[in-house]
């Protein structure tokens, strides 16, 4: 069944926050399958058009979804941004915090191979302490072999073996 692009585009309106319906209650009231919605969306998405998940709410958005609304809001004033969060069903403070998500997106490599060399660094430490703990134990075990070896010969050569 072919749809017209009035009635996709009304469907996919409805699709958009904050009183957005799921794709099931959508299927459902227009009669398409199940599988022609959500090809719809991501169709829609490719194109470059904000349509989160209805059941997950803003915090459940994709981060494709969260980037395109940081970029959307990138220029606006706070007016603007109280009306944008209004229309999509947000608040300020979660643009805000995506925001910061986003800037800090390339940061993870720099933080993670600094954690890395960090524990790197503790683990040579961790390893030196034991190589130089483990030296200790050897010579006190070759030390204790040596006065075994000197007792043993003493008591069958008798004291000659002391010297």
């Amino acid at each position: 069944m072919t749809y017209s692009p009035e009635s996709r585009a009304a469907v996919l309106k409805k699709l958009e926050p904050p009183n957005a319906a799921s794709l099931r209650q959508m299927a459902k009231e227009e009669g398409t399958s199940k599988a022609t919605l959500p090809a719809w969306r991501r169709e829609a998405r490719s194109q470059g058009r904000l349509l989160p998940d209805a059941d997950a709410g803003p915090t459940g958005w994709t981060s494709r979804d969260k980037f395109a609304a940081v970029i959307e809001t990138a220029a606006m004033n706070e007016a603007d941004l109280a009306a944008y969060c209004r229309q999509w069903g947000l608040y300020p403070e979660q643009i805000g915090a995506w925001w910061t998500a986003c800037e800090q997106a390339n940061d993870w490599e720099r933080a993670s191979n600094q954690r890395l060399s960090q524990a790197t660094m503790e683990e040579r430490k961790r390893v030196k302490m034991l190589e130089r703990d483990l030296a200790r134990k050897e010579k006190a075990l070759a030390e204790a072999a040596l006065l075994v070896l000197r007792n043993n010969a003493a008591a069958i050569w008798g004291d000659g073996g002391d010297a």
